[in-house]
């Protein structure tokens, strides 16, 4: 007897938070197979290791992976260490500048770690796409290319607006698609998940599927996380991002900076509650029986204690209702030591011990920002406090060794101490 739920129940599970899935009809066949089989479906998810870090923008198209994988289907994350050599062009006007192999390297063992933090580590196949391209031969590429044509390519939007405005497009990019979607032929998908600005490249995988004598893959897409502003793509690079490596209290604090419109959409993309379960707590908000803020609270809890475990998720709660609404100070505050040689910037008045400290990158080492750029933009946006005081200057002076001091930026607070 099959182990796999009704199809009616995981169409229902696997169209919640799901923007557009091409087709339906066939991907309901393929369950209905699976279940009478009882083989489950290879479902894809491939990201290029481009950055170090993930934000819970990344983590909507992740969960729908992990759905899948709750459903008992075979959960693939593809990490793209040969695509991200080339760059993916979606949505660039202008050709990416291609990472080193040195570099796609040690982002991809970062991404190993974070994936897991919503994946099952024990019933995840972790793959890479150099394991078949480092075999591929003159001959292999040529036969790949000869799939597709150059207009079928021009199709695409960010390529076509480009040769529209006369802007150059290398011949690597153009190699993208074709790249990514010979994936889905090394991999044999079933489905291939994406955000909905890869809507051309998994289509793409299911043309050469076609071309290389397998059955098509379903594409399902998930929409584009809007940030904390709710209004523009959640981006590290305009301030309105989550990381899901920051601590519980900042990641508290930030979800409940969303306004209470967007905490529905962040409910439908960030967490696990089925849609009937949602639409239940709008009924309640709107009868009067829960308050906005309840449910708000209720929405960070959820998210923090994915990444942080529910001790954690359950204390940042408490300490941003002391902060927040008691006006108190967080009931343990982290004391964090860092090496001066880290953070200095010129060497002591002599017979003194009085150093000056680079701040952006005391803020990093001390993990109140996810890199040096992201702590310049907190301290010249006026969010770091020293000892109360606001501080934008780049450098400042302290005592080494000397005590701990006070650093606060945004809700995080701890205690900071430079060691020799």
């Amino acid at each position: 007897m099959s182990t796999f739920a009704p199809v009616d129940e995981q169409l229902t599970y696997l169209k919640k938070g799901s923007a557009e899935i091409i087709r339906e009809a066939d991907l309901r066949a393929k369950l209905e197979k699976s279940r009478t089989t009882g083989k489950p479906l290879r479902v894809k998810l491939g990201m290029d290791p481009t950055a170090p870090d993930l934000h819970l923008g990344h983590t909507v198209v992740l969960r729908k992976l992990k759905h899948f994988q709750d459903l008992g289907h075979t959960a693939i994350f593809l990490i793209g260490d040969f695509t991200g050599m080339i760059g993916d062009p979606t949505g660039r006007s202008a050709t990416r500048p291609p990472l080193t192999r040195e570099q796609i390297e040690e982002n991809a063992e970062t991404y190993k770690a974070q994936v897991f933090k919503i994946l099952d580590p024990q019933k995840t196949v972790i793959d890479f796409n150099r394991r078949w391209f480092a075999k591929f031969t003159a001959d292999d590429f040529i036969r790949l290319m000869a799939k597709y044509t150059v207009s079928q390519l021009l199709e695409r939007e960010d390529f076509h607006k480009r040769f529209r405005e006369e802007k150059p497009i290398a011949l690597h990019e153009l190699l993208y698609p074709l790249v990514q979607g010979y994936d889905s032929v090394a991999l044999e998908a079933d489905v291939e998940l994406g955000g909905t600005d890869q809507k051309f490249n998994l289509l793409v995988g299911r043309e050469l599927q076609r071309a290389y004598g397998q059955e098509s893959q379903v594409v399902l897409t998930t929409p584009i996380l809007e940030g904390l502003d709710g209004v523009h793509k959640m981006s590290k690079s305009l301030g309105n991002a989550i990381g899901i490596h920051e601590a519980p209290l900042e990641m508290y604090g930030k979800v409940m900076s969303i306004s209470d419109e967007m905490m529905w959409r962040y409910y439908e993309l960030l967490t696990d509650e089925s849609q009937a379960g949602i639409d239940v707590f709008k009924q309640q908000v709107k009868s009067g029986d829960r308050h906005p803020m309840a449910m708000k609270q209720h929405l960070a809890r959820t998210i923090v204690m994915d990444f942080h475990g529910s001790k954690n998720a359950s204390q940042a709660e408490v300490d941003w209702s002391r902060q927040f609404k008691d006006r108190e100070s967080p009931s343990v505050v982290e004391v964090v030591k860092v090496k001066l040689d880290d953070v200095k910037h010129s060497e002591p008045l002599p017979g003194e011990n009085l150093w000056l400290i680079r701040l952006d990158k005391l803020l990093y080492k001390a993990g109140f920002a996810s890199s040096v750029s992201d702590a310049q933009r907190k301290r010249e946006q006026g969010s770091v406090r020293i000892a109360g005081d606001v501080r934008k200057e780049v450098a400042f002076g302290i005592q080494c060794p000397g005590p701990p001091f006070d650093i606060r930026v945004g809700r995080i607070v701890k205690q900071v101490q430079v060691l020799p």
